[in-house]
């Protein structure tokens, strides 16, 4: 199988590895070229920028949440029909689960792809000494294809000749560009009006920006040649879109708005393979469940930051209300999970009223609650997962929360992560929610299991209520 890709890889986080790869990815655009972007690891602000700018969804390349060859089955799956795959890595290019291991790291993806790698290096402050950083990627790996090196944070054009000279005389690997410290092409921090910004149209300047620097300052036509060169592989069986797509048997509503925004593009995908409409509404819009619905997933976002305008959509929060009393299956992840609550406590302690259906308070923090990978096994049979079934996924938010009966509370998961084993979330009957953004790949089960309780949900149309508001 032909797919000509490259990995935009980092000596480390915030060596420039976003900055770069929108420069390549919009410069190739403009080429008139069908280009597809993909992040390593769990993330869902890099691929947010990716489709704003290629029109393609992005897509996450994450061989610890998907296991190795599911993981190629979404690149060769997410690739096709493109002329080119940049795939941007995660923090250093050896960072991953495990200290000790490349597992989760962008060096294992761009193995198990058999993809050159460009690596970024920050190398403000250094000149030779930028030889021996590259060096060290490059022999800690050597199953690893380093293509490239670019430089970010040059000085100037002779601090450039000076890195370059050094890197190709003790690496032997072509500088094949430099960055200069632009501070109008910084790309913006993570802020939370992100999203909204990215669909308001709002970062064409940035993007058209970057793409000029590069193709000004770095070799387009070698990077491409290198994505071209890469070596030829033999297509994975499919495993998880294996089979045809099944008739549409049930229809589940999708939360999307400004609010909530985060969701894995498999996690829908196979939600409709396996016989799904999915139909979209928009709480903060004021937009009700929809009545066609037989089930809801409302997924991650920002409800924090419109806590107040959420609390105000009273139908919003009367649908939710009637969702559940009615026994529909419903599944809500860390910003969905937030917007179950009684109540939500935002950075200036002010109290805004959620959707009122679990007994419990969500307070912001300053800093982050929770960060990384997360291995749930369930406590009890869920809409997801039977009981002793397992799942992966990641959890990433600023917020605490506080329950009304925490000794009988009905934990969903226990939870695996790096600093130990904790229960999370909340399972009973149809619902399940908790903070942890579980990724499907990791158990496809999970998409079918949803699918056949909101269409049995819909022969039934069950209507004894499942929880007492």
């Amino acid at each position: 199988m032909e797919r000509p890709r490259i990995v935009i890889a980092g000596a480390n986080s915030g060596a420039g590895k976003t900055t770069v790869t929108l420069g390549l990815l919009s410069a190739f655009m403009r080429r008139h070229m069908i280009v597809q972007g993909f992040k390593v690891g769990p993330d869902y602000i890099d691929p947010s920028y990716h489709t704003a700018v290629t029109k393609r969804p992005s897509r996450n390349l994450d061989s610890w949440m998907m296991g190795q060859d599911v993981m190629r089955e979404v690149f060769e799956r997410g690739s096709e029909g493109a002329d080119l795959s940049v795939i941007e890595g995660v923090m250093g290019m050896y960072d991953g689960k495990d200290p000790l291991e490349n597992t989760g790291s962008t060096a294992e993806v761009s193995v198990l792809l058999k993809a050159p790698v460009i690596l970024v290096v920050n190398v403000s402050s250094m000149a030779r000494s930028a030889a021996a950083v590259v060096l060290g990627f490059q022999t800690l790996d050597p199953s690893i294809h380093l293509a490239g090196v670019i430089v970010n944070r040059v000085g100037s054009k002779g601090h450039y000749e000076l890195v370059k000279a050094a890197i190709e005389q003790v690496c032997g690997v072509p500088v094949v560009g430099y960055l200069t410290k632009q501070e109008t092409l910084q790309v913006p921090e993570r802020h939370l009006g992100l999203i909204p910004a990215l669909e308001r149209g709002e970062l064409g300047d940035l993007f058209d920006a970057l793409a000029n620097a590069v193709e000004e300052t770095v070799d387009t036509k070698l990077i491409l040649q290198i994505a071209r060169d890469a070596p030829s592989f033999e297509a994975v069986k499919p495993t998880l879109f294996c089979g045809e797509k099944r008739a549409a048997t049930t229809t589940i509503a999708i939360a999307r708005d400004r609010a909530f925004n985060f969701y894995y593009p498999e996690n829908l995908e196979l939600l409709s393979w396996y016989g799904a409409e999915l139909v979209e509404f928009r709480p903060l819009e004021g937009e009700p469940i929809p009545e066609s619905a037989c089930g809801v997933y409302i997924g991650g976002g920002f409800p924090e930051e419109y806590a107040e305008e959420l609390s105000h959509k009273t139908e919003v929060r009367a649908s939710f209300q009637r969702a559940v009393q009615r026994g529909m299956p419903l599944f809500a992840e860390c910003g969905g999970y937030m917007y179950l609550a009684d109540q939500l406590i935002d950075r200036a302690a002010a109290p805004h009223a959620m959707a009122g259906i679990l007994g419990m308070e969500i307070t912001m923090q300053a800093r982050l609650s929770a960060l990384g990978y997360r291995e749930v096994t369930a406590c009890t049979d869920t809409l997801l997962l039977k009981a002793g079934e397992c799942a992966r996924g990641h959890e990433f938010h600023y917020s605490t929360v506080s329950r009304k009966w925490e000794e009988s509370w009905p934990f969903a998961y226990e939870v695996a992560g790096l600093r130990g084993v904790f229960r999370d979330g909340y399972a009973c009957g149809n619902l399940l929610a908790g903070y942890t953004h579980l990724h499907f790949a990791s158990n496809k089960q999970m998409a079918e299991r949803f699918i056949a309780s909101c269409a049995h949900w819909r022969r039934s149309a069950a209507s004894e209520p499942l929880l007492s508001l």
